[in-house]
C-alpha cells in the first residue's frame, strides 16, 4: 500500500525536477521523476552503439556505459534497463553475455567503485569500497538520464549478476518507488543486501540461480566470511514480504529448469524464482562465457526478465 500511495502522492504534486542542482546536491529520489529530457528535440549521437560516460556522485567520478537503441526518438518516452556487473566486472562483461543491448530500451551499465583488492564491487558486499554510497549513485544517474533523455519514469528497471544481483536486491529495498521491477541472477545475497527491507514497500522481482553454483551456493553457505541464505528461503522471504500466496506454483521447463511463481501478491508485486538444475555461476542463455560452470540454454534470462519487466510498470500498481 505504501508503494501505491507514494507513487500517487508524487504524481499529485507534479513529481520532482531533475537537473536543477549538481548530483552531489540532489537527495536520493525514491519516487518517480519527470523526464525533462523528453523536451530535448535532439537525437543523441552514437545511436545503436555502447559508449562510456561519467557523472559525479558523492564527490567522486562514477563511470557507466550506455546504449541508446536506434529506435530512440525525441519526445517518445523509452524504458531504461540498468544492468549491474559482478565483482571484478566493468559493465562491458554483462553487456556481452546478456545481450541486453538488443532490447527496445535504453541499456545502462553502471560501473562499481574499486573496493577490496582494488576490484570493482557494489555496496552491500563485504568486499565493497568503504564509504561509497552506490544507492545515491543510482539515484543521481537516473536523475541525469531523465534530464537528458526521454525516459519513461514508469518503466525503469534493474537487473544484475552475482554481487550486482545482490546490489539489485538492495535497490529493491532502497528505491522500490523509483525502479519498477527487479531481476537477479546468481545473486550474492549478503546480509548487507537486506538494509531497509523490513520497512520497504513490496517490489516485483524475478530471480535465477544454478544448483551447482560454485561461487554462491544454492543451498546457502558462507562467502567472504559472511553467510548467504538458501535460495528458496530467500525467495520465500521476498514472497512473504510482498504478501503473496503462501506457496508457489511449480512448473517444469524442459529438463533442467523449475519455475516457482508466487502470485496473489500485494499490488501485483509478483515474485518468481528459476531453479536451474546443474548450472553454475552463469547467466541462463549466455551469449558468451558468463562465469564458472555450465549455463542452460533452455531459457534465456534476458528475455524472461524483459517479459517480467514489461508486465510490471510502476503505473500498474496504481490500479491495484
Amino acid at each position: 500500500m505504501r508503494r501505491l500511495l507514494a507513487v500517487a502522492a508524487a504524481a499529485a504534486i507534479g513529481l520532482a525536477l531533475p537537473g536543477v542542482a549538481s548530483a552531489d546536491d540532489n537527495p536520493v529520489h525514491d519516487y518517480p521523476i519527470l523526464s525533462f529530457g523528453c523536451l530535448n528535440p535532439q537525437t543523441p549521437d552514437n545511436l545503436g552503439t555502447t559508449v562510456d560516460e561519467t557523472i559525479t556522485s558523492g564527490g567522486i567520478q562514477r563511470d557507466y556505459l550506455i546504449h541508446v537503441p536506434t529506435s530512440y526518438r525525441p519526445f517518445h518516452p523509452m524504458p531504461v534497463v540498468m544492468a549491474f556487473h559482478g565483482r571484478k566486472g566493468d559493465g562491458s562483461d554483462i553487456a556481452a553475455f546478456s545481450g541486453i543491448d538488443s532490447l527496445d530500451a535504453i541499456a545502462v551499465y553502471p560501473v562499481g567503485a574499486k573496493g577490496e583488492a582494488d576490484q570493482r564491487a557494489w555496496e552491500s558486499a563485504p568486499y565493497a569500497a568503504v564509504g561509497v554510497d552506490d544507492v545515491k549513485f543510482v539515484s543521481d544517474l537516473l536523475d541525469h538520464l531523465q534530464g537528458t533523455l526521454c525516459v519513461d519514469p514508469n518503466r525503469i528497471f534493474a537487473t544484475g549478476k552475482s554481487n550486482g544481483a545482490g546490489f539489485v536486491a538492495l535497490l529493491a529495498c532502497q528505491l522500490p518507488l523509483r525502479i519498477a521491477a527487479f531481476g537477479t541472477i546468481a545473486g550474492a545475497y549478503y546480509p548487507g543486501t537486506t538494509t531497509g527491507c523490513d520497512t520497504s514497500p513490496p517490489a516485483p522481482i524475478v530471480d535465477f540461480h544454478g544448483t551447482a553454483d560454485p561461487t554462491i551456493a544454492y543451498d546457502g553457505d558462507v562467502s567472504h566470511g559472511v553467510p548467504t541464505p538458501p535460495l528458496m528461503v530467500w525467495a520465500q522471504g521476498k514472497a512473504d514480504h510482498n504478501h503473496c500466496t503462501a506457496t508457489p506454483e511449480q512448473t517444469n521447463i524442459g529438463t533442467d529448469v523449475i519455475e516457482f511463481a508466487w502470485t496473489g501478491c500485494a499490488q501485483h508485486e509478483n515474485v518468481t524464482h528459476y531453479r536451474i538444475l546443474g548450472a553454475g555461476h552463469t547467466w541462463p542463455g549466455e551469449l558468451v562465457d558468463s562465469g564458472p560452470g555450465s549455463a542452460t540454454q533452455t531459457i534465456k534470462a534476458t528475455q524472461v526478465i524483459w517479459n517480467f519487466f514489461t508486465a510490471h510498470p510502476l503505473l500498474l500498481h496504481l490500479t491495484h
